[in-house]
């Protein structure tokens, strides 16, 4: 018997548990997915999510523009990493149940994620921008295929022969400039540990030999070999300083091989020196991660503020308010990431999804509940959570829009057939930009066109012009425990506790203390669509194996501020339904921090457009003092070609980019969550709220990756459904590598 076809009492004749979602983010559909994937189900649970506005996906909610050629309008630049274990195999999940038939757009998670492995860092040397173009090597694994197949040590193993790579790329260099001092520093290492080394490849021979040999898992009272090999990694630490600083400078292929070198043995020496490899990541998260790196003795100028290291503090928005001359991020957490990132991915370091994230994820996540029989409320925005005692008593919402007479479900998707594969003879199902205002309520949907009213921001002032409109304020709703639910899942980002909770922050202090000490900071994002290709732009590196080649479009990060992420995003191209006149030939993706210190109360209804302006202005900026050190065909520095921008309007000059898109991510739920140092230990476990029937979720909770991202909001909405119904059982990565 299917999922739908369950009755809604068990055998029994009990009534089913009834839980409700607050918000549609990853976290939140995750553990609808989960909480619904048994087979008896609905015998136990009656499930009712949530959600303000018309669409799913929280800051990972994508739209497409109808006025704009279908365009895909993302909050930022959202790609899968390679190692999103829990991740794949949860969206996996719904592909599989969807089972969609042949002809069907992204019919498969194989058609949504394509394998990406061609990333770039820009360095800035001698006051110009140089590109380090990576190409990382694929593997035949399947990403969310397997559980955890390495450990801690075996870590070690992958990351001594990551070094060692470097150190042998680095020999030739270090023996034509300074043989004698090699011939020197192999002598007196030969004498230190008691065994004749004839070459830089016989010493590292003997350290793997060493690592090979260490007991598994090492314990406290057993790390004399940890300590023989932290001795021996020392040692080579002096090894790539003999090159003379200015050849760093003046060859870059030697400067990569030693910053890689450089990372590679401070990375190792650190673990071992401050006992990573008995306590854990989190034993090193009161130290930011660059001044844990100088602390065991990264070269400061070309390491520890290299791109290799700040293009992580840019990935994870690591910079405090916004700031990015205060970056801030956990040790422990960020070394875990990174080793997960870069030596347990699955396939390839990352998948490129091929269609916005709403309709890559959140549409088949969507389906697959309404399947299964989840009911979604669309137009409801929570307004505040009530405690009674260690219990949550209320729930209130506001109901923001009415649906047109007669019409009992909304439909919140348009159809978009675009052009990627003659197979492909169904559109894709989408989410708009906008809500489908021809299934609401006329006169509420001809007042929010006309007043161009933004139904998912703290800041909107629909409820004014409505009560101005009609007389009467919004319909409140109130649900009460016992009546409308008996558990709930929040769903909803941290920086929404503080409006949402202030009650509970009262009562609860280990949920305040997470409030205060786990911290968001707002980003800003933009795109834009090109009418040359991205030779055209001038963009000219690439893997030598690929010239131009669609799957080597470029992800590349540690540019200039305020936008030091750019990806191509080439693939969208064919999911977007442009005239034939007006047809962009390439996609960019920009995103960063927003510097933000305070933010003023929701009656400031003028905050948002002042918020979308600044970050339209640093777009513009970015283009005609910035680009030219990527686009040199279409840029040069105080000038950009503004004819190359698609706009159907066809207007001219600077105009033109008022046909982007462009967003200031300001709202609590937008936010992205961050890891400052000492932040970890204040996160809860999703039954730890202090109210027993109130489950947190996200990617602020307490997962064991602990940073922001998919894989983190996902193992929190595993966590989340594990608590109430004790499954998923396994939930890979929650505990550091053994």
């Amino acid at each position: 018997m299917s999922n739908t076809d369950k009755s809604p009492l068990d055998k029994a004749g009990t009534t089913p548990e009834k839980i409700a979602i607050l918000g549609t983010g990853v976290a939140a559909m995750t553990s609808a997915f989960y909480l619904t994937d048994q087979p008896d189900w609905q015998e136990k649970y009656d499930i009712t999510i949530y959600q303000m506005g018309w669409r799913a996906g929280g800051k990972g909610a994508s739209g497409v523009n109808s006025e704009y050629g279908q365009r895909i309008e993302e909050h930022g630049l959202h790609i899968w990493f390679g190692f999103y274990n829990n991740a794949f195999k949860t969206i996996q999940g719904a592909y599989n149940y969807l089972d969609r038939p042949e002809g069907a757009a992204l019919r498969t998670w194989q058609d949504a994620f394509k394998p990406h492995s061609y990333i770039a860092l820009e360095e800035y040397i001698k006051k110009d921008w140089e590109t380090w173009a990576i190409d990382f090597p694929t593997n035949d694994l399947i990403p969310g295929t397997a559980e955890e197949s390495i450990s801690l040590l075996g870590f070690l193993s992958s990351a001594f022969s990551w070094v060692k790579g470097a150190i042998d790329e680095l020999e030739p260099h270090l023996v034509s400039s300074n043989s004698e001092g090699i011939k020197q520093w192999l002598a007196q290492r030969s004498k230190e540990i008691g065994k004749e080394l004839h070459s830089i490849e016989h010493a590292t021979l003997h350290l793997k030999t060493l690592i090979d040999a260490l007991p598994k898992p090492p314990s406290d009272h057993d790390n004399s070999a940890l300590d023989t090999i932290f001795d021996l990694f020392k040692k080579f630490k002096e090894l790539p300083p003999l090159i003379l600083n200015p050849i760093l400078n003046e060859d870059a292929n030697i400067r990569h091989l030693f910053i890689v070198a450089d990372l590679g043995l401070t990375i190792i020496t650190g673990m071992i020196e401050d006992d990573v490899f008995i306590k854990g990541f989190d034993v090193i998260n009161n130290y930011d991660y660059r001044e844990w790196l100088i602390k065991h003795g990264a070269n400061v100028k070309f390491t520890a503020n290299s791109v290799a290291v700040r293009g992580f503090y840019d990935l994870a928005f690591a910079y405090e308010g916004g700031d990015t001359e205060k970056p801030n991020i956990e040790a422990g957490t960020m070394l875990r990431s990174f080793l997960r990132i870069s030596l347990s991915y699955r396939g390839a370091i990352m998948w490129k999804m091929q269609a916005g994230m709403g309709d890559t994820i959140f549409a088949p996540f969507y389906q697959a509940l309404m399947k299964r029989g989840v009911k979604f409320e669309f137009f409801n925005k929570v307004e505040e959570l009530i405690p009674n005692g260690n219990t949550i008593s209320t729930i209130k919402l506001t109901k923001q829009v009415n649906l047109k007479k007669g019409l009992k479900q909304y439909d919140p998707f348009v159809k978009v057939q675009g052009h990627c594969s003659a197979q492909e003879t169904q559109p894709l199902e989408c989410w708009p930009s906008k809500p489908n205002y021809d299934q609401l309520d006329p006169a509420q949907a001809d007042l929010l066109q006309k007043y161009k009213v933004n139904l998912e921001s703290l800041w909107s002032d629909w409820a004014t012009i409505y009560r101005d409109y009609s007389g009467r304020p919004l319909p409140e709703i109130t649900l009460e425990k016992g009546v409308d639910f008996d558990k709930i899942i929040f769903g909803i980002s941290i920086a929404s506790l503080e409006h949402l909770c202030p009650k509970l922050l009262e009562k609860s202090e280990p949920l305040r203390r997470t409030a205060e000490k786990v911290k968001t900071v707002v980003t800003q994002a933009y795109q834009v669509w090109n009418n040359v290709t991205l030779e055209g732009l001038g963009w000219a590196h690439y893997p030598p194996t690929e010239p131009g080649s669609a799957t080597v479009n470029p992800v590349l990060s540690g540019f200039v501020e305020p936008f030091d992420t750019w990806a191509s995003m080439d693939q969208l191209i064919c999911r977007e339904d442009w005239p034939a006149h007006h047809q962009p030939q390439n996609i960019a993706y920009f995103c960063n921090v927003m510097p933000m210190a305070s933010f003023p109360p929701a009656s400031d209804y003028s905050f948002p457009a002042e918020c979308a302006e600044m970050a339209k202005q640093n777009a513009m900026t970015n283009l005609t003092e910035d680009i030219y050190n990527l686009w040199p065909e279409v840029a040069k520095k105080g000038e950009f070609n503004w004819d190359i921008l698609v706009d159907i309007h066809n207007k001219e000059g600077k105009a033109r980019f008022d046909s982007q898109y462009w967003r200031a991510n300001i709202d609590p739920s937008e936010r992205y969550v961050q890891s400052v140092t000492n932040s970890t230990q204040y996160r809860l476990a999703t039954d730890e709220s202090g109210f027993e029937n109130l489950y947190l979720t996200g990617d602020w909770i307490k997962t064991g990756l602990n940073v922001g991202c998919v894989e983190a909001a996902t193992m929190a909405g595993m966590q989340t459904s594990r608590a109430i119904c004790g499954y998923p059982e396994i939930i890979y990565g929650e505990s550091d590598f053994k």
